[in-house]
């Protein structure tokens, strides 16, 4: 097998950080722009966007949400209404100022989240209980002006959406908080194949503007989490300043109680990073663009370039395939290089296997080879790739329960931390100086307060005293 391909990959136990970014350039997800911090999203890499954006917009609509657009540009005034919520985002905005060779007479912000805008308009468009619950959400661009940045991970501009609606009682609002954070835990673990942990920021990590913020926490390859959605319950702590106010059911005036959910590109980032190994992306089946890659051998002979395409045009019907009838590279370079693009199923056919009528089926996520008859075929490829996604998912449970930890005091904490990176469960008091401290000595912050509580003890592990919330703690990216 040709192996010049793969050798162009950092080997991810040398410099996972290198890996990564090889990854995302060879496998021809993104590149970088002369716009810095920001990446081009190659055909490739948006089709995985589009396979997480047509999965989540399902699931949304199935819950009776639907699709709007709101301007990208906020005035300043706007942001300014929400106290917590500008403080919180002020570091990465970026303005407006000028316009038509003009100055603005107010400055603009590039949205960096759209409470602001959306909730002005809700105050126009809401004015009984009857109009409401508004189950609002957008597919947009956004801008943070981050100081480090990483593709897909924290780029300055990404792709995302955001949910935002308004209820008539606080009870229904968190309700669709957390029945929009199971929506998100879906995706991860039943199309991407990334195990998740439900919970709730503790107050110093919720969003800026919210009253409880819910996480879906992932791990990846190196112990490190990946925050990979949350939903938020943000009160009337944005319809009060925007006068989001309803006739109630006893015809008083009320204000509406909101929430707001996003998840986002960085889910890409996610995949790369949970399932990848040294041979480049590997791809869950559901959300690959490509699904199986036929690769016919010796296809200058005759009958085998007509018997794949044959082949493709059948399984077409069930599942997304592509030939690679490329004359000009080698059987072992295209091997190489779907491998580097984690197609989940090659199939390798030449003259004897068609005599014989069978193929060779090749997992990418084990490298498993199935000798299989062409008359069985379809069938057998949908029982693989519901293997290959049950399996990629139980790989990465495993990778997490293996490398988490439990500390009942300090040093404990850092011993883990330093032997064995990941997560860390440990009990802590509530006190926002323990987070600190903790994250102070060893880079670790407080991920969530998950939803399935464990009582480790009754004391907090940072400063001994008296604690009832179990944490989980980890380096994030």
């Amino acid at each position: 097998m040709d192996d010049n391909f793969v050798k162009e990959i950092t080997n991810i136990d040398e410099d996972f950080a290198k890996w990564y970014t090889d990854i995302v350039l060879k496998a021809e997800l993104a590149d970088y722009t002369d716009t810095k911090g920001c990446i081009a999203m190659k055909p490739y890499g948006y089709a995985i966007w589009e396979g997480i954006q047509k999965y989540a917009d399902q699931k949304f609509k199935e819950t009776g949400v639907e699709n709007v657009s709101f301007p990208q540009l906020i005035p300043e005034s706007l942001l300014q209404k929400e106290k917590d919520h500008v403080e919180g985002f002020a570091p990465e905005v970026a303005w407006v100022t000028e316009a038509g060779g003009e100055k603005l007479e107010e400055r603009l912000c590039i949205r960096p989240t759209s409470e602001t805008i959306i909730s002005t308009m809700y105050s126009k468009w809401l004015s009984s209980w009857r109009d409401l619950p508004f189950l609002y959400n957008q597919w947009c661009n956004i801008l943070r002006w981050e100081k480090e940045t990483r593709p897909f991970l924290r780029s300055r501009e990404f792709l995302w959406q955001e949910g935002h609606t308004i209820h008539e009682t606080e009870k229904e609002a968190i309700d669709r908080a957390r029945q929009m954070l199971d929506i998100y835990a879906n995706i991860a673990e039943n199309l991407l194949a990334i195990p998740v942990i439900k919970g709730i920021k503790t107050e110093s990590e919720k969003f800026a503007g919210a009253v409880y913020t819910y996480t879906i926490e992932s791990m990846m390859r190196d112990g490190r989490a990946l925050q990979s959605g949350t939903s938020h319950y943000i009160g009337q702590n944005f319809s009060k300043p925007f006068e989001i106010k309803f006739q109630n059911r006893e015809g008083k005036e009320e204000y509406a109680y909101q929430t707001s959910w996003g998840i986002s590109t960085r889910l890409i980032g996610g995949l790369i990073m949970a399932h990848g190994d040294n041979r480049g992306l590997k791809l869950p089946p559901k959300v690959a663009p490509i699904q199986i890659i036929i690769i016919p051998i010796a296809q200058h002979k005759e009958g085998v370039l007509e018997k794949a395409f044959e082949l493709k045009n059948q399984l077409s019907k069930m599942f997304r395939v592509k030939i690679d009838d490329r004359d000009k590279y080698s059987p072992g370079y295209k091997f190489n290089y779907w491998e580097m693009k984690g197609v989940p199923v090659r199939i390798e056919m030449g003259p004897r296997d068609i005599e014989k009528g069978e193929c060779i089926l090749v997992r990418r996520d084990n490298g498993e080879k199935i000798i299989v008859k062409l008359e069985e075929l379809n069938k057998k490829i949908e029982s693989i790739l519901e293997n290959i996604h049950n399996d990629m998912f139980q790989s990465c449970k495993e990778r997490m329960e293996e490398k988490t930890s439990v500390a009942y005091n300090l040093t404990e904490f850092k011993n883990h931390m330093e032997e064995n990176q990941g997560f860390i469960k440990a009990m802590w008091c509530g006190k926002e100086e323990c987070e600190d401290k903790i994250r102070e000595l060893t880079g670790a912050k407080s991920r969530c307060m998950p939803f399935e509580q464990e009582h480790i003890s009754d004391k907090c592990v940072c400063c001994g005293e008296h604690a009832d919330k179990m944490v989980i703690w980890g380096k994030q990216y």
